[in-house]
């Protein structure tokens, strides 16, 4: 983009229509609707501008099957600028995921298995050997600039017969590096009540409207004390919808009770990418929309507010001075056909689609997604 380029009549989530100016990559320019003028100018008047999408769980690392896929076929090319990869690799493979980023156009930054192997299997807890607390904190010294924590997965196909005790191991190694946690929880044992108290201010707690038996609401919608205790000291909400872990029921008593996301996440790799229930970034929103989050909220939850559990505010703002890291997207008023991780499928009267970023100087196309 060596061009003086103008994206003219694009709107922000809030339906404010503003001209954007980009100049070798870096927004010099925000102005009223239909007021700025370059050698480049991209009318966009049906189209919404937010900063750069952040999908804060994924799993990229495209050699380990089944949890595995291409950087750019789940970030730039579905509309997201910036991929979190959530724990596909532990200290082993952490170096060759981190390398893969940098031939990427998405920007890469990961949570660090505390299991050396990672996701080449799928029970990395099984045996706590695995865990080299020595080996984590080399890998978080020689990768700092990519890695924001640590990723444990408790689960019963996970842990096996260990229950919480690579949780507590987690826990000493976060106090260790001075990383927050990110805790994917499942089916039992261990069983959520256990799970839960261990986590502290700004430790994430993913797949929490997932529709188990374990899961963190009772039988009639309420969420459990666990979980109002976790909100009330600083514990953060993500989605990581997955294959298993969004059900549209839990997420309808959430929102009752007001137990709303922090970040919206995909928890997307090449499976449930082509075969569903996840397919893309844009599909998750769109379901978001369809319980009644408003367009702001949905927004914010994969901008603003996953910067600010970053620490990167730059990512989730529209800012002169700033590399211009931007989503384009759509919302089309016409019935979609959503299904959650349980089978359910319904109905809704809109949907969000991605259409194309602009990151590192590039205007990158998305590829149409369902």
């Amino acid at each position: 983009m060596k061009e003086r380029v103008v994206l003219r009549h694009v709107k922000r989530v809030n339906g404010e229509e503003i001209d954007i100016v980009i100049e070798d990559g870096t927004i010099t320019e925000i102005t009223g609707a239909g007021q700025a003028r370059g050698e480049l100018e991209w009318e966009g008047p049906s189209l919404y501008v937010s900063s750069g999408w952040i999908d804060m769980h994924v799993h990229a690392f495209p050699e380990f099957d089944p949890y595995g896929d291409e950087i750019d076929e789940i970030g730039v090319k579905q509309g997201v600028t910036t991929i979190v990869d959530a724990g596909s690799c532990g200290a082993d493979r952490i170096g060759d995921l981190v390398a893969n980023g940098k031939r990427a156009e998405t920007n890469l930054l990961a949570f660090l298995n505390i299991s050396r192997i990672g996701l080449k299997r799928v029970d990395e807890l099984s045996q706590l050997d695995w865990i080299d607390r020595d080996r984590v904190i080399t890998a978080q010294a020689d990768y700092r600039d990519s890695i924001v924590g640590l990723k444990a997965r408790i689960s019963q196909s996970v842990v096996r017969e260990n229950g919480v005790t690579p949780l507590r191991i987690a826990r000493e190694l976060s106090l260790e590096t001075g990383l927050p946690l990110m805790v994917h929880i499942g089916s039992a044992p261990p069983d959520i009540r256990e799970v839960i108290p261990l986590l502290q201010r700004k430790d994430i707690v993913t797949h929490y409207l997932n529709g188990k038996a374990n899961n963190l609401f009772g039988a009639s919608g309420e969420p459990l004390p666990v979980l109002t205790d976790a909100i009330a000291r600083g514990v953060h909400l993500d989605v990581g919808h997955g294959t298993a872990s969004f059900s549209f029921r839990v997420a309808e008593a959430a929102m009752q009770h007001g137990i709303n996301p922090d970040t919206i996440s995909t928890d997307i790799y090449r499976g449930n990418r082509l075969n569903g229930p996840v397919y893309s970034m844009a599909n998750v929103l769109s379901k978001f929309l369809y319980l009644g989050y408003s367009l702001e909220e949905v927004i914010a939850a994969v901008t603003t507010r996953a910067a600010q559990w970053l620490g990167r505010e730059e990512l989730g703002r529209i800012q002169v001075g700033d590399p211009a890291n931007l989503t384009l997207f759509a919302v089309k008023e016409e019935p979609t056909a959503l299904i959650d991780s349980e089978g359910e499928r319904r109905v809704s009267n809109r949907r969000i689609e991605a259409k194309g970023v602009i990151i590192h100087g590039k205007f990158i196309k998305c590829e149409v997604q369902p």
